[in-house]
């Protein structure tokens, strides 16, 4: 019996061997073929990058432009008393523009939008729009540290001009074709050739190769540039090529062993529990409604995830979220709840694209590159749109690179996904996040929501932190609303939106959507609950 199986064990050995041999022959074809495409389509790359980034900027001033003749038309010209209201409204209709100013025919700014004067500017270079007459682009420094390009025209009487400011980062792509971040530099140039600034750092010889495209704007004139490093670009892919050759020299000899000698899971090991829960589809997500606190419509609602055994008993996330961080199996937690949703609720949301669904986004998630292509191929083809989708950061959850989790947002926010921080005030480090994250929401505490109303400093710095979200353009939620006299607190206060037990506990998919059919049984809701009070 033993030469026997000494006999089998020879013979799957060179089974193996053999089998490895032959599948390597193809795999090393194919990576020759892989690494020829990667750079032929490097240039392709570059030169579509330059023609997107054009697209793009050509889009967000036609935008701002249409902004400015819409204020022409109603015949606004000077500084009044309701003049900061229309230019208020005006720039919160336009999302490219940070602000909107009235100035006088020598440059000076003679009132904004906000109320509060720009801080020091300094012009680098002034063009004629082409394709509009009477209408310039400047492109201005603003206090020495932000790069903004000020588009302006007449105004219909008078010697004044109407002038709208857009941060250059905003005409600059933050994505590559595949969704994730540009691995490149992306730079605007001025009709007579001036380089203003760009995003991304500029490669240098010593990087190698260097790669150049440049597109022009036959509507306003400049010029958008796009350089990288020839090794920069196919560095996401260099990994598959190497690993093809890895895995197809091993994956036959290392099958047979794994079978043998990999221990059988432990029925006590809790990471291996979560991973089979995962794959046997135990995680099933639970709605909690978001609901407009002035009109009582219903906005969207957070997705919390929940464990549900074989048993039928449930397991909350606080038991078993840290330890799918810690583990990694974080990810495939999130996308999994994402596709769940889609299948389940899809429908239901895609009918009324007023409402928000909302995911909780653990922070090491911000410095996956690849998250942001994940995503978008989970919505890409669900009915719910990416512009519906609202990822959330906890304050809780420290980011450690906020550079480049400030490209992954702002490559999910170009595909129309909204960002919101969670737990605001919980933490060190929320301020930080508001002015560096470039988030669209804030979530407020449950802990301020109690105190809210009874304890003056909580009141304080909850009024604190809706002023400076509406000046900065931030949304607000209020999180744990429990009673009726803590909603009326949060309307005094200027919170629009709220969500708690007063309304509705987190809710399993079939009562959520019942929720939803009876609130707007015909899918007819409007963007009412994405307007904010002016």
């Amino acid at each position: 019996m033993g030469r026997v199986a000494r006999v089998l064990t020879r013979r799957n050995l060179i089974a193996i061997v053999a089998g490895a041999f032959l599948a390597s022959v193809p795999l090393l074809v194919f990576n020759f073929w892989l690494g020829s495409l990667i750079d032929r389509q490097g240039q392709a790359e570059i030169d579509s990058a330059a023609n997107r980034a054009v697209a793009l900027a050509d889009a967000r001033l036609a935008q701002t432009l249409a902004a400015l003749d819409e204020l022409a038309a109603q015949k606004v010209s000077s500084c009044d008393a309701g003049t900061a209201g229309t230019l208020s409204r005006a720039a919160f209709q336009a999302a490219p523009v940070k602000e909107i100013e009235i100035l006088s025919a020598d440059g000076r700014s003679l009132c904004e939008d906000s109320g509060h004067a720009p801080g020091l500017v300094t012009l680098l270079s002034t063009q004629a729009v082409p394709s509009r007459p009477g209408v310039w682009l400047d492109f201005l420094r603003v206090d020495e540290t932000e790069t903004m390009v000020r588009l302006r025209r007449p105004a219909v009487s008078g010697s004044n001009q109407l002038a709208a400011l857009v941060p250059l980062l905003l005409l600059l792509p933050q994505a590559s074709m595949n969704g994730g971040p540009l691995r490149a530099y992306a730079g605007l140039v001025t009709a007579d050739g001036v380089s203003i600034g760009g995003a991304g750092a500029r490669p240098d010889a010593s990087d190698g190769a260097i790669l150049t495209a440049q597109a022009s704007s036959g509507v306003f004139g400049f010029q958008s540039e796009i350089a990288a490093a020839r090794g920069s670009l196919p560095a996401e892919h260099g990994g598959l090529r190497w690993l093809g050759v890895l895995v197809s020299g091993l994956i036959i000899a290392i099958a047979g062993v794994l079978v043998v000698l990999l221990p059988r899971r432990n029925g006590n090991d809790p990471v291996a529990q979560l991973t089979d829960a995962l794959a046997a589809g135990e995680f099933v997500p639970y709605y909690q409604p978001i609901v407009d606190i002035r009109s009582g419509q219903l906005r969207g609602a957070e997705v919390l995830v929940r464990w549900r055994k074989p048993d039928g008993s449930l397991v909350l996330p606080g038991a078993f979220i840290p330890l799918a961080e810690s583990s990694g199996l974080i990810k495939e937690l999130t996308l999994d709840l994402m596709r769940r949703v889609c299948v389940e609720s899809g429908q239901a949301l895609g009918r009324r694209p007023a409402l928000k669904i909302s995911f909780n986004f653990a922070g090491k998630l911000f410095a996956d590159e690849t998250i942001v292509k994940d995503v978008r191929k989970i919505f890409l083809n669900s009915p719910i749109k990416l512009t519906q989708v609202v990822l959330e950061v906890t304050e809780r959850d420290p980011i450690e690179n906020l550079t480049q989790a400030r490209q992954i947002i702002a490559a999910l926010q170009g595909l129309g996904i909204r960002i919101a921080i969670d737990d605001v005030g919980t933490g060190h480090s929320g301020l930080s996040y508001m002015l560096k994250l470039g988030v669209d929401i804030i979530k407020i505490d449950k802990m301020f929501v109690d105190a809210i109303g009874t304890d003056r400093n909580s009141t304080t710095i909850v009024e604190t932190l809706v002023d400076l979200a509406h000046n900065m353009r931030m949304d607000v939620v209020a999180e744990g609303v429990e009673n009726f006299e803590q909603v009326m607190h949060l309307r005094e206060v200027g919170i629009r939106s709220a969500q708690g037990y007063v309304f509705a506990p987190p809710l399993p998919g079939g009562a959520f959507l019942q929720l939803v059919e009876a609130i707007d049984p015909v899918g007819g809701g409007r963007e009412v609950a994405d307007q904010e009070a002016a």
